[in-house]
């Protein structure tokens, strides 16, 4: 199946499931509107197919989930906590393993999906990402928050990168706890 047809047919999936009815007409509809936005905008086809690997994309999906409720979890005791002073915060730059489009983005997302947390700067050129994270205010907790997205990049790596990236991920590692080694 050729790259355009298949763009065809996944955007008009979109349509039918945006419009919540399998009628011909919303099919038809569908099909028109994406032939015309894949001849108005179209997608350059991909240079290196996405490798997908189900058994670690279900552990990020887990890790991921797991992140959520325990980020959740300590940002709602820093709220409930209170007193006169806000949670600690800090920003904080993390290495970058991976350079391809792909991991940065879902890193990226995954980032800004846990709470108290976001990515404000991707630096490409220095292979840096600068995360802001809430609940710093403890000894050792900018490391903390650095290891811990360091290990969310290496399992999204894991899970859609490629063979030179995970090996290129693993030597990253191995520099970012020898910087960080006392």
């Amino acid at each position: 199946m050729s790259h355009r047809v298949r763009q065809v047919f996944w955007l008009t999936v979109v349509w039918v499931l945006l419009w919540g009815t399998l009628r011909p007409a919303t099919i038809v509809g569908g099909v028109l509107v994406a032939v015309l936005v894949a001849w108005l905008f179209p997608l350059p086809p991909m240079r290196d197919p996405i490798p997908v690997r189900p058994l670690r994309l279900l552990s990020l999906a887990s890790f991921v989930a797991l992140d959520l409720l325990r980020s959740g979890v300590q940002i709602g005791w820093e709220t409930l906590r209170g007193g006169g002073r806000g949670p600690a915060a800090a920003i904080i730059a993390v290495p970058l393993l991976a350079h391809s489009a792909r991991v940065v983005a879902v890193l990226a997302g995954a980032v800004a999906l846990t709470p108290g947390s976001y990515v404000l700067q991707i630096d490409r050129t220095r292979a840096t990402f600068w995360v802001y994270a809430l609940g710093v205010g403890g000894d050792g907790a900018v490391e903390r928050v650095r290891r811990e997205v360091l290990v969310l990049q290496r399992k999204v790596i894991a899970a859609l990168g490629t063979a030179d990236e995970l090996a290129a991920s693993d030597r990253g590692l191995a520099a970012a706890r020898y910087r960080s080694a006392p």
